[in-house]
């Protein structure tokens, strides 16, 4: 569980946000609730809070303000979400500025608050180590280890259904840990691991470049032309010639 802040002024907006949606289902416990910005910086000198869900019109210390204090902590620092009833240019520009990734407007849906949260915890996830499968027994480092060493010996016909499978692991999450761990997709990884094997071929000039084409997965060699050239820079022929 990761512990969330909810900082809004308004007590009804505060107690909704805590008790109206399943938290616990999402991997989240709300451990406090402020309603201020200064309050929570308070909180956060003695308690451990993985996220931040603050309302940004506050008195006293607002959103942006602690957004502000929070992006000049030392250490970890928690994750900041805004939820706001305006939607404002200015807000979102200092958002940015402060490291605010998320920005909710009110009033927000169930499936918005739960799509962003999947993706905050799978960040919290993979920062603190932590794998889904049940015996915790691969590090998510050592996942995507799994994951590149799949694609070079699969790169003909893998997939992303079979490679969750075999590691026991949701096709979604795997999906999002490739991405934040390589910032590239699993289509991406097999397409890479396609290009090299294909340049490697390439290098024998027996080996007629259709047939190139269709060892590596494609069935059309046209399509598999262009994406070598969108890959390499250059065609199959002239990267064969240039090897000559």
């Amino acid at each position: 569980m990761y512990e969330l802040l909810i900082v809004d002024d308004e007590a009804n907006s505060r107690n909704i946000l805590a008790s109206c949606f399943p938290w616990n289902e999402q991997g989240f416990h709300v451990c406090a609730q402020k309603d201020s910005g200064r309050e929570a910086l308070e909180y956060l000198k003695e308690h451990t809070v993985h996220v931040i869900l603050t309302d940004i019109s506050m008195p006293d210390m607002d959103g942006i303000q602690l957004a502000k204090a929070v992006s000049e902590l030392t250490g970890s620092r928690p994750i900041v979400v805004f939820l706001s009833a305006h939607d404002n240019f200015k807000y979102a520009q200092n958002a940015i500025r402060y490291g605010v990734r998320y920005y909710v407007l009110k009033p927000t849906s169930f499936s918005e608050l739960k799509e962003i949260f999947v993706t905050i915890k799978m960040e919290l996830d993979l920062k603190y180590n932590v794998s889904p499968d049940t015996d915790h027994s691969h590090s998510s480092d050592e996942i995507i280890k799994r994951v590149l060493s799949y694609c070079i010996e699969n790169y003909r016909e893998g997939s992303l259904s079979s490679l969750a499978e075999s590691l026991f692991l949701n096709s979604s999450y795997l999906s999002q840990m490739i991405k934040l761990k390589t910032s590239k997709t699993f289509s991406d990884l097999l397409n890479e691991a396609r290009m090299k094997q294909a340049a490697l071929l390439l290098k024998d000039p027996d080996t007629k470049i259709y047939n190139i084409s269709n060892m590596i997965g494609y069935v059309n060699p046209n399509n598999f032309a262009r994406a070598f050239k969108a890959y390499w820079g250059i065609t199959p022929t002239e990267y064969r010639n240039h090897e000559k």
